[in-house]
C-alpha cells in the first residue's frame, strides 16, 4: 500500500531535539512513517514504505554513521528502493533524502541543515517546497511549533493530491519526556480526520497546556486573596488539596508544592470553578 504523504525529519540541536512530522492521504501514517532516537537522529520512511527503515536506520545512525551514509546502505540493501522514498537528520544535524525513481509523482526532496523534507503524490514540488522555506524561515521557535507549521504551509501549496487523512507529529529528547523518566517528548497521532493538521494543532496545544513547564519565575505566590481564591475554589470543586485536583485533572506535572502556583494551573482552575 502506497503511503502518499508529506513529511520532514529535522532536529534542534540546540534543545537536543529531534523530531518527524507527517501528513498523508493514508490511515494512521503515524504509525509507520515516524522514527526517531534523541542524539541519534530522525527517520522519515514512506511512498511504497519500508517500516524497517527506521529501527535498521537508527541503528545505522547510533554506529555514528551520518545521514548521507545511513541513506547510501538503506537503499543499496533494498530490493524494492526504486517505490521507496526516505528522510534522514543524524545528530550533527546534517540530512539526506532519497526518491525512488518508480515513486508517483510528483515526487521528490529537498534538505537543507537540519532538516530532510520529502514527498509523494503531490500537486508538485511547491508542496515539499513549503515544507522546507518553512522550517528555514522559523528559527528560535520550538521545534514541535516549527513542523506544525511546516505541515500547515505544506498543505496550503497544495499538499497530497489525493487530499487528507491522517497525521502525527514525534518528538524525542534525552529524559525529556513525562516526568524525565522518558525520551518522548511528543507522539502525538491523528488517525483518521477530515482536517487532520488541524486536530494535530489541537491536541498538541492540549499536550502543552498538561505537560509543559512555565519558568518558576512566572508562578505567582499562593497568598493572601489569591490564596483564598484558590481554597475557595477547590472546596466548591470538593478537594481539599491543588494537588488533589490537579492529579485529577491531569495536570499534576504543573504542580510543585502549595506555595506557589503555575499560571496555567490557576486558569484551569478558574475554568473548572
Amino acid at each position: 500500500m502506497i503511503v502518499s504523504t508529506y513529511s520532514i525529519a529535522a532536529c534542534d540541536l540546540e534543545a537536543g531535539q529531534w523530531g518527524v512530522a507527517v501528513q498523508s492521504k493514508f490511515l494512521a501514517v503515524g504509525s509507520i512513517v515516524p522514527w526517531a532516537e534523541p542524539a541519534v537522529g530522525a527517520i522519515a520512511t514512506q511512498a511504497y514504505a519500508n517500516p524497517r527503515y527506521g529501527p535498521d536506520g537508527l541503528a545505522l545512525l547510533r554506529e555514528g554513521l551520518g545521514a548521507d551514509e545511513v541513506v547510501k546502505r538503506l537503499v543499496a540493501a533494498d530490493e524494492g528502493r526504486n517505490e521507496r522514498q526516505l528522510g534522514v537528520v543524524d545528530a550533527q544535524g546534517d540530512a539526506a533524502s532519497y526518491t525512488g525513481s518508480a515513486c508517483l509523482d510528483w515526487a521528490g526532496h529537498r534538505t537543507g541543515r537540519g532538516y530532510a523534507a520529502q514527498g509523494n503524490i503531490l500537486v508538485g514540488p511547491e508542496t515539499v517546497g513549503a515544507l522546507a522555506e518553512t522550517f528555514e524561515a522559523t528559527p528560535g521557535q520550538t521545534l514541535a511549533l516549527r513542523l506544525l507549521d511546516c505541515l500547515a504551509a505544506a498543505q496550503r501549496a497544495g499538499g497530497d493530491r489525493r487530499g487528507q487523512q491522517s497525521a502525527s507529529l514525534l518528538l524525542v529528547e534525552r529524559d525529556g519526556g513525562y516526568g524525565g523518566l522518558t525520551d518522548v517528548v511528543l507522539d502525538l497521532r491523528v488517525d483518521d480526520h477530515p482536517q487532520p493538521i488541524e486536530e494535530l494543532r489541537r491536541i498538541h496545544t492540549l499536550h502543552h497546556r498538561l505537560f509543559a513547564t512555565t519558568p518558576r519565575a512566572e508562578w505567582l505566590p499562593l497568598e493572601g486573596e489569591l490564596r483564598a481564591e484558590v481554597d475557595e475554589r477547590l472546596a466548591r470543586l470538593g478537594h481539599e488539596t491543588l494537588a488533589g485536583w490537579a492529579g485529577v485533572e491531569n495536570l499534576e506535572e504543573r504542580v510543585d508544592g502549595s506555595e506557589a502556583i503555575d499560571p496555567v494551573v490557576l486558569e484551569a482552575l478558574r475554568d473548572a470553578s
